[in-house]
Order: C-alpha cells, then sequence, then structure tokens
C-alpha cells in the first residue's frame, strides 16, 4: 500500500459541507455574517471592558480574554471555511492543515479551562464574597490564566505528537470543512486504537477537569442561594452566575458529544452540525449572551458612549 507521511507532504482536500452550488451561497453569507458578528462583538467587548474603568474586576479580566480565545478560535476555521464555500479550491497544504488543527485544539483547550476558571471566580463572589479581593488577587489571575493556556498548549502539542506517528495512504479527502482529529484519523492507513485511545483520555480529561470543577463550583453557589432567606437577594447572586452558566452548558454540550467518542461512531451528518456550532456560531454568542444578559455590561457601553460625547463637546 502506498503511504505518504510528512516527507511528501501532499495537499489535503476538504471536501465541506456541501456539493450543492446554492447551499454554498447560502451558508457563505450567513457564515460571513456570524463572523463580522463574531469579531466587532468579541472585540466591542475587549474594548468596552479595556475603557471602562467600573469593569476592571477579575470577572471581567476572565471575560477579556474569553472574548480573545473565542476571536482566535473562530479565525482559526472561518476564513478557510468561507473560501472552500466561495471558490472552488477545496485543497489545504500538509502543514496548513495541522496548523489549523494546533490552534484549534489549543485555542479550545484553553477555553475550557478559562470557563471553569471563571466558574470558580463566581463560587467565591457567592460564597465568599467578604474575601473575594483578597482571594482573586491580581496575582491569582494571572496564575488561572497562564495555566489555562499552558493546558491548552499541553493538550494541542499532545494532539499533533500522535497525529505525526500516523501513516496516511492514497486517499487525502477529509470529510469535513476543516481539519478536525476525528477527520484526520479516519484517513490513516495504519491502526489508530493507540493514537486514538491517548487523543481520548487526554482530551477527555481536558473536558472532564474542567467540567468536574464547573460543576463543584455551581454546586456550591446552589446551595448557598438556597440558604438566601430573600427572593430579592436570590435573584441577585442567580444573575451574577446566569450569563456564565448558559455560555458553558453550551460549549459543553457540543464539545462532549462530539468529541468523548470512538473514532467508529463519527458520523459526518451530525458531527459536521454540532461542530459548526461550536467552531462558528458559539464564538458569536458568547458576548452576546454577557453583554444582552448582563447589566454591568450594558451599563458601561452607556458610560463609554457618553464620555465620548462629553470629549467631543469639550472640543
Amino acid at each position: 500500500m502506498d503511504a505518504w507521511n510528512y516527507t511528501n507532504k501532499p495537499d489535503f482536500i476538504l471536501m465541506g459541507l456541501t456539493d450543492s452550488k446554492e447551499i454554498q451561497l447560502v451558508l457563505s453569507v450567513l457564515f460571513l455574517l456570524i463572523y463580522l458578528v463574531t469579531v466587532l462583538g468579541n472585540i466591542g467587548m475587549m474594548l468596552i471592558i479595556r475603557l471602562d474603568a467600573q469593569l476592571h474586576t477579575p470577572m471581567y479580566f476572565f471575560l477579556t480574554h474569553l472574548s480573545f480565545l473565542d476571536l482566535n478560535y473562530s479565525t482559526a476555521i472561518t476564513p478557510k471555511t468561507l473560501e472552500n464555500l466561495l471558490t472552488s479550491n477545496k485543497s489545504i497544504s500538509f502543514m496548513g492543515c495541522f496548523t489549523q488543527l494546533y490552534f484549534f485544539v489549543l485555542f479550545g483547550g484553553a477555553e475550557c479551562f478559562l470557563l471553569s476558571s471563571m466558574a470558580y471566580d463566581r463560587y467565591v463572589a457567592v460564597c465568599n464574597p467578604l474575601h473575594y479581593p483578597l482571594v482573586m488577587s491580581t496575582r491569582r489571575c494571572q496564575t488561572l490564566l497562564t495555566c489555562s493556556y499552558m493546558m491548552g498548549a499541553i493538550d494541542s502539542s499532545v494532539n499533533m505528537l500522535c497525529l505525526s506517528r500516523l501513516n496516511f495512504c492514497s486517499s487525502h479527502v477529509i470529510n469535513h470543512f476543516f481539519c478536525d482529529t476525528p477527520a484526520i484519523l479516519a484517513l490513516s492507513c495504519t491502526d489508530t486504537y493507540v493514537v486514538e485511545m491517548i487523543i481520548i483520555i487526554v482530551s477527555g480529561s481536558t473536558l472532564m477537569v474542567s467540567l468536574l470543577t464547573i460543576s463543584i463550583s455551581y454546586t456550591s453557589i446552589l446551595l448557598a442561594i438556597l440558604k438566601i432567606s430573600s427572593t430579592s437577594g436570590k435573584q441577585k447572586a442567580f444573575s451574577t452566575c446566569a450569563s456564565h452558566l448558559l455560555a458553558v452548558t453550551i460549549f459543553y454540550s457540543t464539545m462532549i458529544f462530539t468529541y468523548l467518542k470512538p473514532k467508529k461512531s463519527y458520523s459526518l451528518g451530525k458531527d459536521q452540525v454540532a461542530s459548526v456550532f461550536y467552531t462558528i456560531v458559539i464564538p458569536m454568542l458568547n458576548p452576546l449572551i454577557y453583554s444582552l444578559r448582563n447589566k454591568e455590561v450594558k451599563s458601561a457601553v452607556s458610560r463609554v458612549i457618553k464620555k465620548r460625547e462629553d470629549q467631543r463637546q469639550l472640543r
């Protein structure tokens, strides 16, 4: 069997989502609009937090980096997807494919641990509010952030090392719209069981450890909220966590559905729909969730606009 690997470096062919030209046109317009909203929404969120002093808190420190990750997460996938939809060129270079996959896993893994850091932040805010400034110090926030990026890098590096050990046969057609691990594993002409198990263990550990941290944090928050006697107090405590809880639910449900299963369970249609959701749609939803459901962000937007208007009048 004629196998090829890193020595030859042939191009991959991304089959995309559909062969229909009409559907491709509709999807390209839809994805372009979503990507523009993603870019504007996440950059806007970062700017608002940067410009408004009242948002210089641990929660919004993490939210700034969540927007940064979502922006890069989407940028690693969407532009190439749009190119494939709008042109007849569906090829992606060998290095381009693995570079895309590396950053996709890096930003995805970092986001998992960042979301768990945000859950811990909410836990301290609700369950230990008097010691919140001491516990969530600048140094601790930076440490949690650094760990998030480091864990994402480790997850991505292990993924790359495992895939680099595979031999790819004559077929180089990826039945997906981007270079994803299950789709690349399907091209290997060698036994992928060991590699697959390593990737599942590492990726599963990333998801499970971060999800366990989030679950413990929110269980403690729920118990604390139930002890509050007043209805208004319960509503206020819950409102501080609602946006993050919604974002976590959407992100983890699609990730677990897609990745925590063997390669043989890979379903082209279902997995592609889930992949579109977490690679293209979720990065757009997060800034909307945190702005539309957050009174502090709305107030910050008003303050920034008013401040700009006052500065113009003074000129």
